[in-house]
């Protein structure tokens, strides 16, 4: 069964990130969003809030495709994850020729790591690749819209009330 896992810290997920998912959900039989628990950042939700934002968006915006999809969360490094869920490939979304070379570098460490999991990476979508969640936490904090940026679930979150 062909199984891969979407990792990253999901804070808020964003459209860009379910475009990665959706498309990412036509190309394996399983996919995993795998959220992770960085205890070097201080994320603006707890690791149970985003995936719970992740689910909800999953369910709203992307119907029985969403429905398919795992939400797991973890620590540690993504290629162990990789093997305790028997996936062979690392889904990573790409906004800009920016992003490739600090993926590309992370991508080549991962394979260093566990040559039998391959990293496959995906362009987002033109009308997202300019956003980034921590530009969303940042609009988001000083009022700014960012209802066409993320999921209605991850608005909800982000201006609770």
């Amino acid at each position: 069964m062909r199984h891969a896992i979407y990792p990253g810290t999901f804070d808020p997920i964003t459209m860009g990130h379910l475009d990665i998912v959706a498309r990412a959900a036509e190309l394996f039989e399983r996919l995993t969003i795998a959220v992770l628990v960085n205890t070097r950042k201080a994320p603006s939700m707890s690791t149970a809030d985003r995936m719970a934002v992740i689910r909800e968006a999953l369910d709203e915006e992307l119907g029985d495709v969403g429905r398919g999809v795992a939400v797991e969360s973890f620590e540690g490094l993504t290629v162990d994850l990789a093997h305790r869920l028997e996936a062979r490939w690392i889904v990573r979304g790409l906004r800009a020729v920016s992003d490739f070379e600090s993926e590309l570098q992370l991508a080549h460490l991962n394979r260093r790591l566990a040559p039998d999991v391959d990293t496959v990476f995906l362009m987002t979508d033109t009308e997202h690749g300019f956003v980034s969640s921590t530009m969303v936490r940042e609009i988001a904090s000083l009022g700014g819209d960012v209802s066409t940026m993320v999921p209605a679930a991850a608005l909800r979150r982000l201006r609770p009330g």
